[in-house]
């Protein structure tokens, strides 16, 4: 009861409704609160403070840049998605600030589409080295299997294109990526999608801003081979998983394009199937089964291949959970 009423009494001023009523529709920067309110940066950042300090936002550090999103929690998302309910009727300032939020999230989509622009050359030499990506998606769904997920993480999001992949069978999704321009496309991507409860995060694949033991389903789509140490991402994956969660690693077979590390900064040229798997098996997951989809020209594209695992359940969990399964109903 009293941390509903701390809630309650952090919504009790119109600015910080209005803020609620934004997040709501997916995370934002204080400079872009403070474009979409008119308000000053020292009181924009105020009424965040007193919003995170209520359980009701959280504060997103990224780079030089700060996000603030809706907090995960019950509570607070119940009482935002009520006040954007009652929010519509029309109220003036509020039908102003989804506006000036439309027109934040178009320069979003344009700065995406420049930075695009900008790489098209080298995109479309990598892409035709690819095997097609809509088979490999279709491959991704089949090896995680029908689920539901409550929670789906992707490491190295890129566009935030698996995220929206598995949007349908996932509760909550989450995108990481060190880049900070990939993270501005895959935020507009995601808005595009209408996925207002899918977030990216800038961090390390290395070093993951996730609870142990949370994730139910974790993605790294063409992430390893750019990695300095792959084997420490699997086996931070590894840790962030709960127990029975499963993992799919997509990623390239040995091969010798040597124009992919001389110019698109890969640091492996593929990698053996046993390789990864032995990681994967270090990390505490497994067995690990690997799918493989060999292009028509293997000399002039690249095998990929897929691995997928599942975090082991310790033996007194599992007895745990065969003892709950076996109490009879009352």
């Amino acid at each position: 009861m009293e941390d509903l009423l701390k809630k309650l009494r952090a919504l009790a001023e119109p600015t910080r409704l209005r803020i609620t009523t934004l997040l709501y529709r997916g995370e934002l920067t204080v400079s872009e609160l403070m474009q979409i309110l008119g308000q000053s940066q020292p009181r924009v950042s105020r009424h965040l403070k007193m919003l995170v300090d209520a359980g009701l936002a959280e504060r997103l550090p990224e780079g030089a840049w700060v996000f603030y999103r809706l907090a995960k929690n019950a509570v607070g998302e119940k009482l935002a998605a009520l006040i954007d309910e009652m929010a519509h009727a029309e109220d003036a300032d509020l039908a102003r600030d989804l506006q000036r939020l439309a027109k934040v999230k178009q320069i979003r989509a344009d700065a995406a589409r420049r930075y695009f622009e900008n790489a098209a050359d080298n995109w479309q030499k990598i892409r035709a080295l690819y095997f097609p990506e809509a088979e490999v998606e279709e491959a991704l769904r089949a090896a995680a299997g029908p689920g539901p997920f409550k929670l789906h993480l992707d490491v190295g999001t890129g566009t935030g294109r698996i995220l929206e992949l598995f949007a349908d069978v996932a509760r909550d999704g989450i995108g990481i990526d060190l880049s900070h321009e990939m993270l501005n496309v895959a935020r507009s991507k995601i808005a595009d999608a209408g996925l207002t409860d899918r977030f990216v995060r800038q961090a390390d694949a290395g070093a993951l801003p996730i609870d142990t033991g949370t994730a139910d389903l974790v993605t790294m789509h063409q992430v390893l081979h750019y990695l300095d140490d792959p084997q420490r991402a699997l086996h931070e994956c590894g840790r962030v998983m709960a127990p029975g969660g499963r993992l799919i690693v997509v990623d390239f077979a040995p091969h010798g394009h040597e124009v992919l590390r001389a110019e698109h900064h890969h640091r492996r040229l593929g990698f053996e199937p046993d390789e990864i798997a032995g990681w994967l098996e270090e990390s505490g997951l497994g067995p690990a089964n690997v799918t493989t989809l060999e292009p028509d020209d293997p000399a002039a594209a690249l095998t990929v291949l897929i691995w997928t695992a599942e975090k082991r359940v310790a033996a007194s969990t599992a007895a745990g959970l065969t003892a709950q399964s076996t109490e009879p109903v009352q």
